[in-house]
């Protein structure tokens, strides 16, 4: 089998995997315990803590260990609003679902407007079509760095210098950028990742807000993560988080370069072979490891399926919309129409090298599928 979905999970490093066992067993003390046994845990913690914050560019108490990057979306946005007197909000239409259901929360439950920025066909935002709905009363702009779906990757630290100007906090959701891009020096407010798009187990993933920012918690309780996210910690988890951010920091110009250079050889293989693909996203300003298509006048679910059947696995898309069958939100804001839209299947590459002549080789097979799929 090959899994071409790594943008909706990765499997556990086997590093990652060793890193965090001692703290699943051994040092097993609750953080908050005075005595040596928590002491141990908390000592971990806090060295986490320390590893996550230099990769991220931010200070080590910045940092707020979540669940994931849903739990670090959403304490983003509600934690950063809801203290602020600003009532106003910019959400792009092509964001995270993590993104959009907060920033609904906000608007049906706490009368915060909502705004969002002009999304060209190849799903960019440009630092104009921000500007333009910037307000004296926006209080924060949630950004994803990396798009989920399409792959396309903005141009964040431009949009930082607009909507600083502005005297309002850029969030940027980075989840699917981790490890692929660099994360420090992108001049954001408020950072989100989570562990298992990089090699940790799921479950894991962190929030990093700089200290001048006001933030409400979400959780309440003993008052754990300095008293923005109340609940006994995960340090097994957390050393995963810091293990893998580490390896992938260490590792990103060789694994981006090689990945990358296959990606494009796939996509030129596929847009070459199959004359109902388009390329869907940014051609140039892309992710390493996705290349998303549609394929006009094909269903999607059985290309799927018949990849499946020839032991590709890959996905229609966001693995996060649970149960939908609607056409992707961003691939309509794109303008793409619901009936292509529908068409759409998305290949992830992981960090794994993958022989020279692979990429033909899959593109030819995506070929055969659609062909076996429309019977010609």
């Amino acid at each position: 089998m090959l899994y071409l979905d790594h943008a909706a999970t990765s499997p556990v490093r086997p590093e990652v995997l060793e890193a965090m066992r001692p703290y699943l067993t051994g040092v097993f003390g609750n953080p908050s315990s005075h005595h040596t046994v928590g002491e141990a845990a908390a000592s971990a913690l806090d060295d986490a803590r320390r590893r996550v914050a230099q990769v991220l560019g931010m200070r080590t108490g910045d940092v707020v260990f979540t669940s994931g990057g849903t739990e670090a979306n959403n304490l983003a946005l509600k934690g950063i609003v809801l203290p602020s007197p600003r009532r106003h909000l910019v959400v792009s239409p092509i964001e995270h679902e993590s993104i959009l259901e907060s920033a609904d929360y906000l608007r049906r439950f706490h009368g915060i407007e909502v705004t969002s920025p002009a999304v060209d066909s190849a799903g960019r935002i440009t630092p104009d079509a921000v500007a333009a709905v910037l307000r004296d009363d926006t209080a924060l702009v949630a950004l994803g760095h990396a798009n989920n779906e399409i792959g396309t990757v903005q141009d964040v630290l431009a949009i930082a210098a607009v909507v600083d100007q502005a005297g309002a906090v850029l969030h940027v959701d980075a989840v699917q950028s981790v490890g692929w891009l660099p994360l420090d020096g992108l001049g954001a407010g408020s950072i989100a990742i989570a562990g298992h798009k990089l090699g940790a187990p799921k479950g894991i993933g962190a929030m990093a807000v700089r200290g001048r920012i006001p933030l409400e918690p979400l959780l309440h309780g003993g008052g754990q993560e300095r008293g923005r996210r109340s609940g006994t910690e995960n340090v097994a988890g957390a050393v995963a988080l810091a293990t893998a951010l580490e390896l992938a920091d260490a590792e990103r110009s060789e694994v981006t370069a090689g990945v990358g250079a296959f990606t494009r050889r796939f996509i030129a293989g596929v847009l070459a072979s199959v004359p109902q693909a388009a390329l869907t996203g940014d051609p140039v300003h892309r992710l390493p490891g996705t290349a998303s298509f549609t394929f006009a006048g094909v269903s999607g679910e059985a290309v799927l399926l018949e990849l499946e059947r020839r032991g590709v696995v890959s996905s229609s898309g966001s693995a996060c919309a649970a149960g939908s069958d609607d056409p992707s939100h961003v691939l309509l804001a794109c303008g793409i129409a619901p009936e292509v839209a529908q068409t759409s299947v998305r290949f992830t590459f992981g960090r794994e090298a993958l022989p020279d002549d692979a990429a033909e080789q899959l593109a030819a097979l995506v070929a055969e599928s659609v062909r076996s799929v429309t019977g010609r």
